[in-house]
């Protein structure tokens, strides 16, 4: 447990200080002073310190117990007596607190290793949704490194921004994927524009693909042509407000059980949104095409497409943010305490990352030993 409620240990009114102050070395350099300047604490009244804070919010956050419980357990923990009604209050004057916490936190990590040289990093949104008929949504915008499986950026909206490349800060050599929502020509001309590769998949309405001579591209003519397991990739433009973009379609066509999958998904969703199903729509299932910037050179199509498939971790990583640590359902009744709950949760997962990434470190003793050996005597 992230806490540490270890209830054998009742040193100065502390339960399990060892572990808690082996976890405080993870946090972002300034985290208690920070709690003062962005008024998450302002008076030792009921709770002693920014540290007792952060432990009781824990509690709530990531043990999934209701406030209620919550100030049970820390009363019995002899960290603080506070009704939940004051941890509510604690909670939401938190807010910008907790969003500073988890920004630092994925802002301070080590450098990401990356792949071929490159940093390859996923890119989707998830919402995340309060009970009931009038509760709120929200958006959460999040980007994965696929070297190692970490948050390399976040950012949560209202659900009236929609999904988009042009948020994500880039470096010159990233390469992005995006599902067929980021696949627009503002879009691609923003990464592309920052000395980044991109690798999205194709939505025929919103991307666009013209050949060489400025004529529009009949995507599906070309696709027919393609046989069941060949992969084959066109050279194909996309015109944006700040010119041409060049780059590839890359396709292959799909087995006749993953297009009969594909097929019904579309009828779905369909059949949900009450329109309906294009032919166009419904021949496209047969195939997975994607559009990216990446040069023939670097990546065959048979690579290009490999490399997508790693595209399905950010899926993962969503799965386990809402199966884990809960982040899928929202218990709060107000915006303020929605955003906070909300970043506290995302805290919670990012320093889970830095500890399996310490793990990999980890010795018995303690400490890394140091590189030059010692004789045994």
């Amino acid at each position: 447990m992230l806490v540490g409620m270890d209830t054998r240990d009742t040193r100065d009114g502390w339960v399990g200080s060892d572990e808690w102050e082996l976890l405080t070395r993870y946090f972002p350099s300034g985290w208690a002073a920070a709690a003062r300047s962005l008024g998450a604490w302002r008076r030792s009244r009921k709770i002693r310190d920014p540290a007792t804070l952060l432990r009781c919010l824990l509690v709530h956050l990531v043990d999934g117990c209701s406030l209620a419980e919550t100030a049970v357990r820390v009363r019995a923990a002899g960290w603080a007596d506070v009704s939940a009604v004051a941890l509510f209050k604690r909670l939401r004057a938190s807010e910008d607190w907790l969003r500073w916490l988890a920004e630092q936190l994925w802002r301070q990590a080590r450098p990401s290793p990356a792949v071929r040289g490159r940093r390859v990093r996923a890119v989707d949104a998830t919402t995340v949704a309060e009970p009931g008929r009038t509760g709120s949504v929200w958006r959460l915008h999040y980007v994965v490194n696929l070297a190692n499986l970490q948050c390399d950026y976040f950012q949560l909206t209202s659900t009236a921004e929609g999904e988009r490349l042009g948020r994500v800060p880039i470096q010159p050599g990233d390469v992005l994927l995006g599902d067929r929502a980021y696949g627009t020509p503002p879009g691609v001309a923003y990464v592309c524009a920052g000395g980044a590769d991109v690798l999205v998949r194709i939505n025929l309405r919103m991307l666009p693909l013209f050949t060489e001579t400025g004529r529009r591209m009949n995507i599906l003519t070309r696709l027919r042509t393609l046989p069941v397991g060949q992969v084959r990739g066109w050279p194909a433009w996309v015109h944006a407000a700040a010119g041409r973009l060049g780059g590839r379609l890359v396709a292959v066509k799909r087995s006749l059980a993953s297009a009969r999958r594909a097929r019904e998904q579309l009828r779905r969703r369909a059949s949900r949104q009450q329109r309906p199903l294009s032919a166009a729509s419904w021949e496209a299932a047969r195939y997975v095409f994607v559009w990216t910037s990446l040069g023939a050179e670097e990546y065959a199509p048979e690579a290009v497409l490999e490399l997508y498939r790693l595209r399905w971790q950010i899926e993962l990583t969503f799965k386990r943010l809402k199966s884990l640590l809960g982040l899928g359902q929202l218990p709060k009744r107000s915006d303020a305490s929605a955003r906070a709950w909300l970043h506290g949760k995302l805290f919670a997962a990012l320093l889970v990352e830095r500890l399996i990434e310490e793990a990999s470190l980890f010795s018995p003793w303690g400490y890394v030993l140091d590189a030059t050996s010692q004789p045994l005597a």
